[in-house]
């Protein structure tokens, strides 16, 4: 392995790590006199001008002779068809909060804003790559890190300050029980790489560990609060209600697709030797039982929350658990297809959170705030921004030919078709009842969209044009990806090869 192959392999997170330290620096030397909106504007540009030149690296080497084969950096991180395709993923989700956060006024510190941005999205990148138990500690933090402080930045808002307080406490908590967990796996393995714990726990000769529940458990524990799974989801509403609309995007969209891409890798290849089953006489070992019991509660606690709220960014919040439940169930099918159907509902659902917290960010700026009744009327004001955040709210409760229905269709099927049982059957069940029950709450959005009066206001500023080209993008991506999924599962099965990362 050379260093030449090594940084062609890893270009686009040097690519965007340079580019946030540009702009960082371009705005503090050159364009510090600049009217805000210009500082905004111009930042937004050399930062999306990095994302797309990473994410066409990354497809150039996808068209490259050398696409297919595996890279390995010994044994810390990888670089593979899959995860160049997830970065992808994490690139555009990142470029679209960026485009999110142009028309913003919620902070004077542009330059210190985007860089953060840029800098968690290469955590993610990392995240995705990461093979290794110290590189996956490095990443978790060096995308968490970012996030903390993303959401405090609306000084004029003291929610800000407590959701990011909330969410930095919460957060490192977590990472001391996942610190503590991968600690447990080294002692019991004697190794950091995914593959080679996994060998070792295999090793039926050593018998069973008392110290392996542990281990699995504060590891998951961990990575359950990653993707604010329940009932490690606590800091999910406040967090969402307080943070910038843009900050929220990124935390709901690109930080669920990475931290989902990194349990299935740890769950599916470290700790493959101790799945479990879901036959009955197997609840009681393995991690498959300790994630069916997060997905059963995630969905449940999601959606039954959400019904209570009166806020738009709380109700997305709880939505959010519910999904990570849905999402779950990939993880538990434990085989190829499971992989496609959760990275293409991860996607996809990261897709329809920046559009919906798009819409949500245009009425906080023309209203002054997220709740249901700021809504009131937007149809009559905002058809176009209303028509799509009805495919939004649609997408999210699973109603066809929207992508949200396909994912938890392909979802669905991944557990069943994937099991050699029906003993996951009830937790179908249950995900299938409990999306009935979301429909209740995202029609109460459309409701106040469409059905009720929009009350006496003055007159004031409608949305830049850049929110509603951003809104109507992601709206028709989510159209296009629910009524053509193949645009993004063929990909996906083609670069999986029928394997488990």
């Amino acid at each position: 392995m050379s260093y030449l192959e090594l940084l062609s392999r890893f270009a686009p997170e040097t690519i965007v790590v340079i580019t946030a330290l540009v702009v960082l620096g371009l705005d503090l030397l050159v364009l510090r006199e600049e009217p805000l909106r210009n500082r905004l504007r111009i930042g937004a540009a050399f930062s999306g001008l990095g994302c797309v030149a990473a994410a066409a690296w990354l497809l150039a080497i996808a068209g490259s002779a050398e696409a297919s084969s595996p890279f390995a950096t010994g044994g810390m991180l990888v670089d593979d068809p899959l995860t160049r395709l997830v970065k992808v993923a994490l690139l555009a989700l990142g470029f679209f909060a960026i485009l999110l956060a142009t028309e913003g006024n919620f902070t004077a510190h542009v330059g210190e804003y985007l860089s953060l941005v840029l800098l968690s999205v290469v955590g993610m990148m990392l995240m995705v790559s990461s093979t290794d138990l110290l590189m996956i500690f490095i990443a978790l933090e060096a995308t968490s890190l970012p996030l903390y402080i993303l959401a405090a930045f609306n000084p004029r808002d003291p929610r800000s300050s407590e959701a990011a307080l909330k969410y930095f406490l919460f957060g490192g908590m977590a990472a001391a029980f996942t610190l503590f967990g991968l600690s447990l796996v080294y002692g019991l393995a004697g190794s950091t790489n995914l593959a080679e714990i996994a060998v070792r726990l295999a090793d039926t000769g050593r018998g069973p560990d008392a110290l392996l529940p542990a281990a699995l458990a504060l590891t998951l524990t961990g990575l359950a609060f990653k993707v604010a799974a329940a009932p490690f989801h606590l800091w999910a509403p406040d967090a969402y209600e307080g943070a910038p609309a843009p900050s929220a995007s990124l935390i709901a969209s690109g930080s669920k697709v990475a931290g989902f891409f990194l349990l299935a890798r740890v769950m599916m290849v470290a700790f493959a030797p101790v799945a479990g089953s879901g036959t009955w006489h197997h609840y009681a070992a393995g991690w498959m039982p300790l994630v069916a019991i997060l997905a059963g509660l995630s969905v449940v606690i999601g959606n039954l929350a959400a019904i209570a709220q009166s806020n738009v960014k709380r109700l997305l919040a709880y939505s959010a658990v519910a999904h990570t439940g849905y999402a779950l169930l990939g993880v538990l099918a434990n085989d190829p297809r499971g992989v496609s159907s959760l990275v293409y509902y991860v996607i996809t659902y990261g897709l329809t959170l920046v559009g919906a917290f798009a819409v949500v960010s245009a009425v906080e700026d023309r209203e002054g705030g997220s709740n249901l009744t700021d809504f009131a009327g937007l149809g009559r004001r905002e058809p176009l921004l209303s028509f799509c955040m009805m495919i939004f709210m649609l997408s999210l409760a699973g109603i066809p030919p929207l992508a949200g229905f396909f994912g938890k269709f392909y979802l669905f099927a991944a557990i069943i078709g994937g099991a050699r049982n029906l003993g996951w059957l009830w937790l179908v069940v249950l995900a299938v009842a409990m999306s009935a029950v979301s429909l209740y709450y995202y029609l109460q959005v459309l409701k106040q969209i469409y059905v009720l009066p929009e009350p006496e206001r003055t007159a004031k500023r409608r949305p830049p044009m850049v929110t509603k080209a951003l809104v109507g993008l992601l709206a028709l991506g989510v159209v296009i990806f629910g009524c053509a999924p193949d645009l993004l599962l063929r990909p996906l099965l083609a670069v999986i090869h029928g394997r488990v990362f």
